[in-house]
């Protein structure tokens, strides 16, 4: 492939975006069962978008999908297929050696496959024999706690809540979860303060707004069909107001694929005001604005009097904030805070929106609650057009939480399992995810079981991780593709294939439907159509009543009957999950139902009973080290959190290369160095430094000081212990580096 940078003149969207998505269904030889399967992408008899969680517009519409939903849906119904063959070819030595893109492109998982350290190869195995394999493993532990449980977001409802209740009937609560890292921030910090975990606003909400503030995300990469209801909001005068390190290209003008004036050359400028400011600035900025809403007296008084707690500490903290230290650590100049600061005071009704360009910091919590001191500031809870909107990934990870994939579940939620299920829930809290990697390290946990996702490539200090895994006795990976953790590995490795989103899911009772929770607290059903790409695929839910079954004999639980009619695991939700009464009737209503959400009715379920105003101090981050920058790590527009979907990012104007560094043009010149040139990354950290070789430097409008390279290539660059405060996200959008020319020049040029 052709490696080449060059800016990319175009809005976000239109005809590059149809053409990107043929091209992908094309090369996944689906081109007429493509066009048929993605009819059925977000439709109330069709099945759940396999990528972002962001809400579906409208039930009745025929295209509820967009590019990179196009991506997601024709990676899974590829007729690619890694068969018994293709295994028996390969050592797992030599397909180390393979990128990402590539492992991805072989196709569909098959059938069953046990690792041979023998031949360094992975081979078929029957189901029967992988259930046995795994529970020998798991039942000669000398405590259950010595076994991890991983879950990706994708996984189902129903898949979710029955692994979660397999796992604590196996006596743990280590159930790690892609929560971890990425909006665990969001939930503690939210929860601490308005007694709700999630989003409070809907859809209908950004039909009312006045005025829309995004912080730390890229819709048009990473949830595209945000962009659409951005674009209507903004042609009806909505303010969007958006604070990025980058220049993306979505948050400035978007061409609506499904409007022909838009497609003709026409587009919508989104940003109303766009705030360049530094990796990490965010929480200075906020408080800046504050300041200024302080200073004005724009405040809400009669909602902070009623509604409440801790104003007064808030308010003498803003009063003695200095401004030239927001201006130095924000980035941006005082008029710039103020300006947005009274963007905000003249909305009526304000949304604000973030990702996890906020929760992948240190101080990712503080920054979250600060947010939501500024829409309790404003009285931005409880009415149309208002609220936090945390902005999600995978399109269940909001769902599995729900259903009690957290290895610190509350004791209220362990009694009610405890009572439906007639046994004694563990109630020592489990590792998440960088405790998972710590503990394997040290010998503590001896089996991992994955349901789901990719361990070794999504999490931090990639090298390290690697090391922690093959200490483990096993390692199990429910998968539907190849990927990086089945080649990173234990002694014993098992890779089971399931059934993907897409797919038709046939159980004793018939043709079944899981259910799945979007960002907004929505719950609807999705059922797969096609044919499975094998014979031999499992669905999720009976690959964990089949684990059970073999694990635990004794069980009461009647694991195989529940799988033959989802009906009955969802009859069983209802019984020990709030929200989630009559939950059969409910979900079968076309588009869903919503889950409660208190803090959106302004019923604040916090010691208090009133929301409150949390004080934190500005953190001093402007200079990380003496002669070091601040990395970010992004996605590329042809990517899905690690799947590789292929090696171009459109808007940012780079193809055919993943290995690229976004660089300002001040640093270019500071350093030396020129857009074009091949460097080394290099993270320091106390305990040493990491190193990510062969990178090309691309010139980017980004701030000086700042720098941008894409995930899971700089993972292995993040410390294990550089992680939010109390959320433990890797703080992988705030990484201490430095640059240095490659020594091989020869390899860094190849193509």
């Amino acid at each position: 492939m052709t490696r080449k940078i060059a800016p990319y003149p175009g809005a976000a969207g239109g005809w590059d975006a149809l053409a990107s998505s043929f091209r992908h269904v094309r090369e996944q030889g689906i081109v007429g069962r493509g066009a048929r399967t993605l009819l059925r992408a977000n439709q109330p008899d069709g099945f759940d978008c396999p990528g972002c969680a962001w809400p579906d517009r409208n039930p009745q519409s025929s295209f509820e999908f967009c590019e990179n939903g196009v991506k997601a849906v024709a990676a899974e119904a590829t007729r690619r297929r890694a068969t018994r063959e293709f295994f028996a070819t390969h050592t797992v030595s030599e397909l180390s050696r393979w990128d990402d893109y590539s492992l991805e492109a072989e196709g569909r998982l098959v059938e069953p496959m046990a690792y041979d350290p023998a031949d360094d190869k992975y081979h078929p195995i029957r189901w029967d024999e992988a259930f046995s394999r795994i529970a020998v493993a798991l039942k000669t532990l000398d405590h259950p706690d010595q076994a991890l449980f991983y879950t990706s977001g994708r996984t189902s409802n129903e898949a979710a809540f029955l692994y979660q209740l397999f796992v604590r009937e196996f006596g743990t609560n280590n159930l790690p979860d892609c929560s971890n890292l990425c909006h665990e921030a969001s939930g503690l910090a939210m929860t601490e303060q308005i007694g709700v975990g999630k989003g409070t606003v809907t859809l209908a909400d950004f039909e009312k707004a006045e005025a829309i503030f995004v912080f730390g995300q890229n819709p048009g990469t990473n949830h595209p069909r945000m962009l659409g209801e951005l674009r209507s909001a903004a042609r009806r005068g909505c303010r969007i107001v958006v604070f990025n390190p980058l220049r993306e290209r979505g948050l400035e003008r978007f061409a609506d694929p499904k409007h022909p004036l838009e497609l003709a050359g026409g587009s919508t400028p989104i940003a109303s005001h766009y705030y360049p400011l530094r990796i990490g600035g965010d929480l200075a900025a906020v408080k800046g604005m504050l300041k200024r809403l302080l200073e004005r007296d724009a405040l809400d008084h009669e909602f902070v009097a009623r509604h409440t707690q801790g104003f007064d500490a808030l308010r003498e903290d803003l009063l003695a904030e200095d401004w030239s230290l927001l201006e130095a650590e924000s980035g941006l100049s005082r008029a710039q805070m103020e300006e947005a600061a009274d963007v905000y005071a003249g909305s009526g009704a304000t949304i604000v929106c973030w990702a996890m360009g906020i929760t992948q910091h240190r101080h990712a919590v503080a920054t979250i609650q600060m947010l939501v001191n500024l829409l309790l500031a404003g009285g931005n809870f409880g009415k149309p057009g208002a609220g936090a909107c945390p902005v999600r990934g995978h399109s269940n990870v909001q769902g599995d939480r729900t259903m009690g994939i957290d290895e610190k579940p509350s004791p209220e939620f362990l009694d009610r399992l405890g009572e439906a299920f007639g046994f004694a829930p563990p109630r020592q809290p489990g590792h998440d995810v960088v405790g998972a990697i710590g503990a394997m390290a040290r010998g503590e946990c001896r089996v991992l079981f994955a349901m789901g996702g990719n361990f070794a490539a999504a999490t931090p200090d990639t090298a390290f991780t690697a090391r922690a895994l093959r200490q483990c006795e096993m390692t199990v990976h429910v998968s539907t593709k190849l990927n990086r953790s089945h080649l990173v590995h234990g002694r014993q490795a098992l890779i089971l294939p399931c059934l993907g989103r897409t797919e038709l899911d046939a159980q004793a009772a018939g043709p079944q439907a899981v259910t799945v929770e979007d960002s907004m607290s929505m719950v609807h059903l999705s059922r797969g159509t096609n044919p499975p790409a094998s014979e031999h695929l499992l669905s999720e839910p009976a690959i964990v009543a089949r684990l059970a079954e073999a694990t635990l004999p004794a069980s009461r639980t009647p694991w195989r009957w529940l799988v033959e009619d989802y009906d009955r695991i969802r009859d069983r939700i209802a019984e020990v999950i709030d929200g989630f009464e009559d939950f059969n009737a409910r979900v079968r209503t076309p588009g869903g139902f919503r889950l409660p959400n208190a803090a959106a009715r302004c019923q604040w379920n916090v010691p208090g009973e009133r929301a409150r105003f949390v004080v934190h101090p500005v953190p001093r981050t402007a200079a990380p080290g003496a002669g070091l920058m601040t990395l970010m790590t992004i996605r590329s527009h042809d990517q899905y959190n690690t799947t590789v979907y292929g090696l171009d990012d459109r808007y940012r104007g780079v193809s055919g290369e993943r290995r690229v560094c976004f660089i300002s043009a001040a640093d270019l010149a500071r350093l030396g160095l020129a857009a074009g040139q091949w460097v080394d990354i290099v993270s320091v950290w106390h305990d040493g430094e990491r190193e990510a070789t062969r990178f090309l430097l691309v010139e980017h409008a980004i701030p000086p000081g700042c720098l941008a390279a894409y995930y899971p290539e700089t993972n292995g660059l993040v410390p294990l212990d550089h992680h939010a405060e109390r959320a433990r996200t890797p703080a992988s959008k705030s990484i201490p580096v430095r640059l240095r020319p490659t020594r091989d020049l020869g390899a860094a040029l190849s193509p």
